[in-house]
């Protein structure tokens, strides 16, 4: 259970930290989903990767995965 409120509470960090590093307008809930994903994507690609632990290499992580994310969302947005 702890698990999920730290992911809760890193994805909607990772997504606001994301959305103003990106420079885009999203609402809370699309930035609090887009950082929960990138938290969920970055985290692991982070931590398989670096062996990457603790709430620093999951926040870096999650806003790296969430970056990812918007940057895919803006090249689908465009077509």
């Amino acid at each position: 259970m702890g698990t999920i409120v730290s992911l809760i509470i890193i994805g909607v960090a990772a997504g606001f930290v994301a959305t103003r590093l990106m420079r885009i307008e999203a609402d809370i809930i699309t930035t609090s989903v887009i950082g929960m994903a990138g938290a969920l994507i970055g985290g692991l690609i982070l931590r398989a990767v670096l062996f990457a632990g603790g709430m620093i290499g999951g926040l870096i992580g999650a806003v790296l995965g969430a970056m990812a994310l918007i940057w895919l969302w803006q090249k689908f947005r465009q077509r």
